[in-house]
């Protein structure tokens, strides 16, 4: 299952709106139990792990334990579903770490398959399984995607001097790493003001990965992007996504999607900006499962406010700007320590210079 695990990351941000699986199946061999088939989730979601392991194991996969990182699928969709694949191909035992909590499967994988004889053991390496798929598994409970919020600071949580001089607050290597975390997420989603103040690609500019660069999401309420921005002139090579409010120029909306970029209206919050909740179940009606957000301070606190960050990543640079520097987090609203929000930490690690820190919500 771990190695089945290791498989499913290959394609996180690759796969949505489905999840990202791996699948492994083991069989007797004169030298004892050997791998042999081995699939993950294809990119854009298909053909599906069980399908890619039985096609590498031919013939072998009879008889064998398929390892799989969620329940196989029981539904009819653009492919046959993946529990009656493991079926005909006649394995002997199958063992699932999570089930698929979509209604249209639901268990229903795991009832076929036992169904048909085959023994099914559950639960292993559960928790591994439903972190690696949050995303996947949040769109489906809570009909938005996981959020991760992507800050790189001073120690003292700066993000640019007083006269806004912010490059590079981090090192090369810590800018490969946050560049790796863009193409694990199904988009990235930044605020007007950054696009405004930085004018970013928002692309993963690491060797021969630049076709894994997330969907571009932009929360802008009034429709303030500019016509000739990377984001908007480089739309053709990727998906750009624009959530703004009824206060936006129809004019300009039509401008822009002209310019191939998505405008999708949401609700409006207190502050008339664009409601982060309402702007989440957008994007999950998208099909978007993991979604990063890399600022600015007014957004980042706009989704802490809003109590929707599942998860940190947090790069800190060993220099200190001082209080007249620009700070990671504009204003939020916390009178008392006990309305802060909480997280967990999950992982330290050295990025060149700088340290990343991780941290999820409490459970």
């Amino acid at each position: 299952m771990s190695v089945a695990l290791g498989l499913a990351r290959r394609s996180l941000g690759a796969t949505w709106p489905n999840p990202a699986v791996g699948c492994v199946l083991v069989a007797g061999t004169a030298d004892g139990p050997a791998i042999v088939g081995r699939g993950w989730t294809a990119r854009g979601g298909r053909p599906h792990a069980e399908t890619e392991a039985l096609k590498r194991a031919g013939a072998r996969a009879r008889g064998s334990t398929a390892y799989v990182t969620l329940e196989p699928c029981s539904h009819h969709g653009r492919t046959p579903p993946c529990a009656e694949a493991l079926i005909e191909a006649g394995i002997a035992r199958a063992v699932v770490a999570v089930e698929d909590p979509d209604p249209r499967v639901s268990g229903g994988g795991i009832e076929a398959l036992e169904a048909a004889g085959v023994a099914v053991s559950r639960g292993i390496l559960a928790e591994e399984a439903a972190a690696l798929n949050a995303g996947f598994l949040t769109r489906i409970a809570l009909r938005r995607p996981m959020v991760t919020l992507k800050l790189a600071t001073t120690l003292d949580g700066r993000i640019a001097t007083a006269t806004g001089d912010s490059q590079w607050i981090t090192g090369a290597r810590a800018r490969a790493v946050a560049h790796g975390l863009r193409a694990r997420h199904d988009a990235i989603a930044v605020g007007i003001g950054t696009v405004l103040a930085d004018d970013p690609s928002l692309t993963c500019r690491l060797p021969g990965m630049a076709d894994l660069s997330p969907a571009r999401v932009v929360f802008d309420s009034t429709l303030r992007l500019p016509l000739d921005c990377k984001l908007v002139e480089q739309a053709a090579e990727g998906r750009r996504i624009v959530l703004t409010t009824d206060k936006a120029d129809a004019g300009r909306r039509s401008r822009l999607e002209k310019k191939h970029v998505e405008v999708i209206e949401v609700a409006a919050g207190m502050d008339a900006r664009v409601d982060i909740a309402a702007a989440l179940e957008a994007l999950a009606d998208l099909g978007v499962t993991r979604l990063i957000c890399e600022g600015g301070g007014g957004l980042a606190a706009a989704f802490l406010r809003a109590d929707l960050v599942d998860r940190l990543a947090w790069f800190r640079a060993p220099s200190l700007i001082g209080g007249d520097g620009m700070p990671a987090l504009a204003a939020f609203g916390v009178d008392l320590l006990q309305d802060a929000p909480h997280f967990v930490r999950t992982a330290v690690s050295r990025a060149g210079e700088d340290t990343l820190e991780t941290y999820r919500r409490p459970a």
